[in-house]
């Protein structure tokens, strides 16, 4: 398995490595990289039914098109509804989300990568992929971003299968911050990425929590914004 500390990506890697993508910049560049050292990369999506599902997938399709690498697989669409559990959350109804005045705190969903990653290790399991990776952030607040919950998962899961999978996040790792990534991600047709939590038909609304965050992004890396948003920031 590659070594997060040994760099990223590795120089080169003999197993195949599946890839948890949003179809958002970060997991984008994290595909992008994967294809160059790994034989095979499979990317993962993971839908729950949130309200930018569609628009966000659409993007992600064209991302991963654009890509055209011989060693990306087909994306597989996995399905973990949340419906039953949260309700009427704002990420499943569409009310009250979070403007681009709000905290990173703000956009916090319960238990969301418990959601994505356990039908993600058990297909890896099912399907001779040792690891998944994920893109989170060496920013990232929140309880279930941290090494002791990535690694106890994998544990748990493992365990549960009788074999080993585990999670990789090497930008979390370096401590990466969006800047970082996108930086990382030039000539890359990111202007196939999809970060929008209110989507406006198919583009960025330009107004909520993550459109606020892809803006500073870019800004912050002096990388242009490729990005068509309805509103002006």
């Amino acid at each position: 398995m590659a070594d997060p500390a040994a760099g990223w990506p590795p120089p080169a890697a003999d197993a195949p490595l599946a890839v948890l993508v949003s179809g958002g910049l970060d997991s984008a560049v994290l595909v992008g990289e994967a294809v160059r050292a790994y034989p095979r990369v499979h990317p993962l999506y993971v839908r729950t039914g949130a309200v930018w599902e569609a628009d966000e997938f659409l993007h992600l399709q064209r991302f991963l098109a654009a890509l055209a690498s011989p060693r990306l697989a087909p994306v597989v669409t996995l399905h973990m509804p949340v419906a039953d559990v949260y309700g009427s959350h704002w990420s499943l109804s569409g009310d009250g989300v979070p403007d681009g005045s709000t905290p990173d705190e703000a956009v916090y969903l319960p238990g969301r990568n418990v959601i994505l990653l356990a039908k993600a290790l058990i297909w890896c399991h099912l399907n001779g992929v040792p690891q998944v990776a994920t893109a989170p952030l060496g920013s990232n607040p929140f309880p279930d971003a941290t090494d002791e919950f990535y690694d106890g998962f994998a544990g748990v899961v493992s365990q549960a299968v009788g074999g080993r999978v585990g999670v990789l996040r090497p930008y979390a790792a370096m401590g990466l911050h969006k800047r970082d990534v996108l930086r990382r991600g030039v000539g890359m047709p990111l202007e196939h990425t999809f970060s929008c939590i209110r989507p406006a038909g198919e583009r960025h609304c330009g107004r909520c929590n993550k459109c606020a965050e892809r803006r500073h992004g870019f800004r912050d890396a002096g990388v242009d914004d490729p990005t068509g948003y309805a509103a002006a920031g």
